[in-house]
Parts: C-alpha cells; structure tokens; sequence
C-alpha cells in the first residue's frame, strides 16, 4: 500500500510556539507542586519535545537539567530513564544509555527500552542482534518508529528496496495528526535515494517533506545536499545560508557553507566558515562532549588538511562505538596520513560488517590503490558505483 502525503495545515512555527506554551504552564505549575513527579516527567518531555525541533543547545541543556533533577528528587522511573537513554544516545553518550536502562531494570525489559538496547547494539557493532530485537519488536506489536529502525538496518546491511518498503509501511502506521513524523520519514527515505544517486526522487522526498511539515530547517538541509549533490552548487550554498540567518547556526552547517564555497572558488571566504565550525568541533570535545568526534575526523581528513589530527579524532571515536561507520572514517584518516598498511586493516574489518555503502567501497578502492593492488581498486571502484553512480559529487556532512 502506497502511503498517502500528508499536507500540512501548521508547520515548524506552530510546534515551537505551541511547546514553548507548554513549557511554560508545565514550568509553573512544576513550582506550584514540586513533587507532582507527572508534572515533572511531563515538563522534561515538552523540553526534548522543544529541543528536538530547534536543535538549539541551550534547549537540550534546559532538557538535561530537568532529568538530573527530577533524577535527584525522585527514584529513577521508567518514564524519565526512556527520556534519558534518548537524550544520550542522541549525543553518542552510549555509557549513559546503558545506565539509563540499568537504573529501570522494568525498562529494559519493555518495548520502548529494548529498541534503545538495538539501537545501542547497532552503533556497538552486534549488528544480528539489534536486528533480532528488532524482528521481534515488530512481531509482538508493528510501531513506526521500530520499523524506521529496521528499515535503517536493511538500509546499511540489508537491501534498499526493502528498506525503503518498510519506510512506506512506517508512513502507513502513522495518524493524519502526526506531520512532523511523516515528514522525518519522507527525509529518511530521500536520504535513501540520494545514497544511491536518485536525485530526482531524494528532490520529490524532500519536497513532501517540506509540504508535510513547513517551515523546518531540515527539510533545507536536505534539499541543500541533493543540490550539492545535482551539482547545483550556489543553490546548495543559498539554501544554507537562509538556514544560517535564520538563527539554526550549527558547526557541521558553518563546515558545509565552507566546502560549498571552497568548490566555487571563493577559498578565501570559505576560510573564515572552516574556522568558525573547527572552533566549535574543539569547543564541543573541551568540554568533554563526544558527539562532534566523527565531524572532527572528517573535517581535519580532508577540509582542515590534518591528517594526523583526523586519526586520533577518528581513533576516539572508534573507542566509543566500534561499528562500520567509525572503521571505515579511521580507514579514511589513515589514508589521508598516508598510514596505508593499518588503513587496509580497518577498512577490512568495516567490510566485514557486511555493510554496502559507496563511501565505504569508495575508501577500500582509495587504500587499495595506495597499496598498489590494481584488481581490488578496480573491484571497489565498481561496487561503490553500482551502489551510487553519483558518488563523486560533493557530500554535506548535515
């Protein structure tokens, strides 16, 4: 069953304002009755609610004060652990997922809290496990967001095609209400598209997206990429820039404006956007965060021109979640700093996996090159383009 648009009748400005409401009268009357703990949970929710539409980082400092608090003024529940386990994994603190699952033992055993173990499993590398979890999740009681989960998983290691049917199912489960989660498939399913070079639908993908949920800053970030992609360069560039002066400022957006600019020739402009995210990547790991370590890798690989620094980025985050994608960028870091004999180790290990990616083949056909062997060159080299014909246009990193 082909699954029907959605077409919005409020947007992205109406979300916020109504959270930002929400917020508010939860804030109050959390001061009226501070050990209302359902008002507490509540608040927490409305907060990451907030903060997963703005992306803004006052707003997931405003979420992780609440979880910490209600933490300390009360015993650990499952509500609050689940919002937790979120909150980290989004930052790739796995540590603190598992401790969220440990503190609500009832949680890990419940659905909600055994798809985060799958997800913790996928970023881990135990790649049958998450998807087992994943099956099963499934065949006790069909949710979109775990079809979502498995359709990732078969997007990595599996098949596209049915990747992209169980996105199309996903869509199929969701309410006429729930237009900010239909539009966040549709982007999953372009992002699936553009992997494999299908410009043309990614664009149509992004565009239902953008009908579905209007006004959202990542629906112009994805169109962004499939121009970069289209070669459409100074559409691409426009684009991200109306996100910038729109107040969505983010350090992978800053590095992608600078790479746009760097392929138009404007080097020098570019300069000063490549130094305002590397400020932010370093910033962001001072204070001891770990979600920048892969942007870190990438950027000094090859836009900072930093080879050494892209390993030990690379190398710490392959400590943290050791899976296929961190293999491969460690792979790529060694490549660039010309460390050709560990480079072929890691990229065989990320192959291993099983993974079918253009990037991934892309990375075994440059190391193999490096070392001279001819016939495996040529063998990555036409995997990566059976995958993605397109894979030697620009990629943003959003």
């Amino acid at each position: 069953m082909a699954a029907r648009p959605m077409i919005a009748v409020t947007g992205y400005a109406h979300d916020v304002a109504k959270a930002q409401r929400d917020i508010a009268s939860l804030e109050s009357l959390s001061l009226q009755s501070p050990r209302d703990l359902e008002k507490r949970v509540r608040l927490s929710y409305r907060q990451y609610h907030l903060a997963s539409l703005t992306n803004h980082p006052q707003h997931f400092e405003a979420v992780e004060h609440s979880i910490a608090s209600v933490l300390r003024d009360f015993a650990p529940s499952e509500d609050i652990c689940l919002l937790k386990a979120n909150v980290d994994g989004r930052f790739h603190r796995l540590s603190g997922v598992k401790d969220a699952l440990r503190m609500s033992p009832a949680l890990a055993r419940r659905p909600a809290g055994r798809a985060v173990q799958a997800d913790v499993d996928f970023q881990e590398g135990r790649y049958e496990e998450a998807r087992t979890t994943l099956l099963g999740l499934i065949q006790e009681g069909m949710t979109w967001d775990n079809l979502a989960r498995l359709a990732h998983w078969n997007s990595k290691l599996g098949d596209r095609g049915t990747a992209d049917r169980q996105l199309q199912e996903a869509e199929d489960e969701l309410t006429a209400k729930e237009l900010r989660s239909f539009a966040w498939l549709e982007l999953q399913r372009g992002e699936l598209a553009l992997s494999q070079g299908l410009t043309d639908s990614a664009r149509l993908h992004g565009q239902r997206a953008a009908m579905s949920f209007p006004g959202h800053f990542k629906n112009d970030e994805f169109l962004a990429k499939v121009s970069a992609a289209e070669g459409h360069l100074e559409q691409a560039l426009a684009l991200l820039l109306g996100i910038e002066a729109a107040g969505h400022s983010k350090p992978e957006l800053h590095q992608a404006i600078g790479e746009l600019l760097i392929c138009l020739g404007r080097k020098q402009d570019a300069q000063s956007w490549l130094e305002l995210a590397l400020r932010a990547y370093l910033s962001s790991a001072e204070r001891g965060e770990v979600h920048y370590f892969h942007h870190l890798a990438d950027y000094c690989a090859d836009a900072g021109a930093r080879p050494a620094d892209a390993v030990a980025w690379a190398r710490k985050d392959v400590a943290l979640r050791e899976n296929f994608s961190t293999q491969s960028a460690l792979a790529w870091a060694l490549y660039r700093n010309a460390d050709i004999a560990e480079g072929l180790q890691w990229i065989e290990r990320a192959l291993s996996s099983g993974a079918q990616d253009a990037a991934l083949y892309a990375t075994a056909a440059a190391l193999h090159r490096a070392a001279g062997d001819v016939a495996n060159e040529a063998h990555f080299q036409r995997a990566a383009k059976q995958i993605n014909p397109l894979g030697g246009t620009l990629h943003l990193h959003l």
